[in-house]
């Protein structure tokens, strides 16, 4: 076991606190002091990134477990407060595949792993692994991935009706890592920031890889379409001019990483559960805090930025770690008005760092909920998995006698309701903010496409519902998203706790 990073410094003969998670891109929290023993059986596995916290004095430390290595030390996950629900002992990444729901099977999975280590292999081979290479980086250093239909679809990465399952299928699952490589490459941000190559791409497998799979919709390709589309974003001309490199490198690792180990259940399914990550954040952003320490523990394994001076490299983790928990829909409102003022004002001045970080923040902000506003074919698609994780976590809820969430009970909702209310009382607001932002031809078929899925969805409820019953039962509930209400982060296309 290798520590990577420490606050404050502890000596080293002085044992873990408390206790290392086995889950790769996991969190435990423990609050007492005498909870060494034995490790538990399911603890000991593979594990990068993970982070230990211990209340007691208040450390956090960013545990490396390298290769096949195992917990050797007496130190186990044995928390003082159990609670009495079952849930608490099942592992997400396991979770459905428990409850039947087609996830891949142990050999798909090796084979899946081996593709890409044998990809890594060939890239670390290759001729051109050098700091400082020249922009235009040579395509084949993508391997097979890279070449063919992926290649030529990527010519048109900035085009709306990118389509990120298609580009999926073409990369053999690695669209994330593509794309988001290519991104890095087409600005030139890999030779002006001396990003060591391989160093890159391992950081860039190890985040796709730490994406659950599993999630109908929090997975790699989620993250790979606000990563296109906040690639769309920053295309568009009050930012392409106004934005800096620093920014552009912010924005786009903010996006493939802004929902990184989601576990493809809610806030409020964490917080009464009594789950540690809900302990440890104080219920409070629970998700967007672990995917920022996530991304960030990631980062300093790799070592990424081991190059950069330690205060720039401190100050990018910390920004990053605003972008992402500006995604936290329960905090929309609060964005939204902010937004809504400085373009009542016209006061928002981008040539300002903070102003522009905030332009930022509501970019991605847009990338992460933009799905109701991509063409229908898309949208029909996001929609239908979003809900489908929505169903998911109301099944495992009823299984362990659990009150089921809002908009998580099968019976009782349909995609089609549950989309229309989250189109009219969360997605319609912060676009139509955009669009007075950013009035271009973006905005404009954003905005188009929206009223048409939103009718789409409307007649698909006439064709399905009687007259009498179609009082939109999933309106109430986005309302509330709207406020800032409980009900916020159970509102699908959107976050479900992005």
């Amino acid at each position: 076991m290798e520590v990577c990073y420490q606050l404050p410094v502890l000596p080293l003969d002085r044992p873990v606190p408390k206790h290392v998670l086995s889950r790769r891109g996991a969190i435990s929290f423990s609050s007492s002091s005498s909870l060494f023993g034995a490790p538990d059986p399911r603890q000991l596995s593979q594990r990068r990134g993970a982070i230990s916290y211990d209340s007691s004095d208040q450390t956090a430390l960013y545990i490396r477990m390298l290769g096949d290595v195992r917990v050797r030390s007496q130190v186990g996950f044995e928390p003082e407060r159990r609670s009495s629900h079952p849930y608490l002992r099942i592992d997400f990444r396991t979770l459905h595949t428990r409850l039947g729901y087609g996830s891949s099977s142990d050999s798909s999975g090796t084979e899946r792993r081996v593709h890409r280590l044998l990809s890594f292999q060939r890239y670390l081979h290759s001729s051109r692994l050098l700091r400082g290479i020249s922009q235009q980086i040579p395509l084949h250093i993508l391997d097979e991935d890279y070449n063919g239909q992926a290649r030529c679809m990527l010519e048109k990465v900035g085009n709306w009706n990118f389509d990120i399952f298609l580009f999926d299928r073409l990369t053999n699952g690695n669209s994330l890592v593509t794309l988001t490589f290519h991104l890095l490459n087409k600005y030139g941000l890999v030779e002006l920031f001396q990003l060591d190559m391989v160093k890159l791409w391992r950081f860039l497998v190890m985040v796709q890889e730490d994406y659950h799979n599993d999630n109908p919709y929090h997975n790699a390709v989620h993250a790979a379409d606000v990563t296109q589309a906040m690639y769309c974003f920053l295309q568009e001309p009050m930012l392409a001019k106004s934005l800096t490199s620093y920014d552009i490198l912010l924005g786009l690792l903010a996006a493939a990483t802004h929902d990184l180990g989601h576990p493809g259940v809610n806030q409020p399914f964490l917080i009464k559960t009594d789950h540690y990550l809900a302990t440890l954040y104080r219920n409070t952003s629970v998700l967007e805090n672990h995917h920022w320490k996530s991304a960030v523990g990631l980062l300093r394994e790799t070592r990424l930025f081991s190059h950069l001076p330690a205060e720039d490299s401190l100050n990018m983790e910390r920004e990053l770690g605003s972008l992402i928990l500006a995604t936290d829909i329960s905090r929309q409102n609060d964005y939204l008005s902010r937004f809504r003022m400085h373009l009542d004002k016209e006061n928002l001045c981008l040539s300002n760092a903070s102003h522009r970080h905030f332009v930022l923040q509501m970019a991605l902000k847009c990338a992460d909920i933009c799905n109701p506003c991509r063409p229908w074919e898309l949208s029909k698609q996001w929609s239908e998995r979003v809900t489908e994780e929505f169903f998911q976590q109301g099944d495992i809820e009823k299984k362990h006698k659990l009150e089921v969430s809002p908009l998580c009970d099968r019976e009782a909702n349909t995609v089609g309701n549950i989309q229309i209310g989250f189109m009219s009382y969360v997605v319609e607001p912060l676009f139509a903010e955009w669009a007075r932002f950013s009035d271009t031809r973006l905005s404009q078929t954003m905005l188009g496409h929206m009223g048409l899925n939103k009718a789409s969805w409307g007649g698909l409820q006439q064709e399905q519902t009687p007259v009498s019953e179609e009082a939109e039962p999933g309106a109430t509930d986005a309302e509330n998203v709207a406020a800032g209400g409980s009900s916020s982060k159970e509102i699908p296309q959107g976050s479900l706790e992005s």
